[in-house]
């Protein structure tokens, strides 16, 4: 859940990971506190403790994605979307 409750990642490719050996995708959901208008969802991502970042866009907005990142690690998302804003953590292996 984003620290301010406005939106949530169902992962259901659990673990999300660098390298996926298991034929599986880093799937997730993201779904709205409230309900928005069309527009995409922007993701910018840090990667914890280093200045790796990489930036993701989810055509329409929340909804079903597959995001990659680049390196395993601790990843803080900066979330935005239509009039929204929100950040979480999410662990890559």
């Amino acid at each position: 859940m984003g620290d301010r409750g406005d939106i949530v990642a169902a992962v259901f490719g659990y673990p999300l990971a660098v390298a996926r050996t298991d034929g599986a995708s880093n799937k997730i959901l993201w779904v709205s506190k409230a309900p928005t208008p069309p527009g995409d969802l922007v993701i910018e991502a840090k990667l914890d403790g280093s200045e790796v970042a990489a930036s993701r866009r989810v055509p329409g907005g929340p909804g079903p994605s597959i995001i990659d990142l680049p390196q395993p690690g601790c990843w803080r998302l900066t979330l935005t979307w239509t009039d929204h804003a929100d950040t979480m953590d999410l662990v890559y292996g």
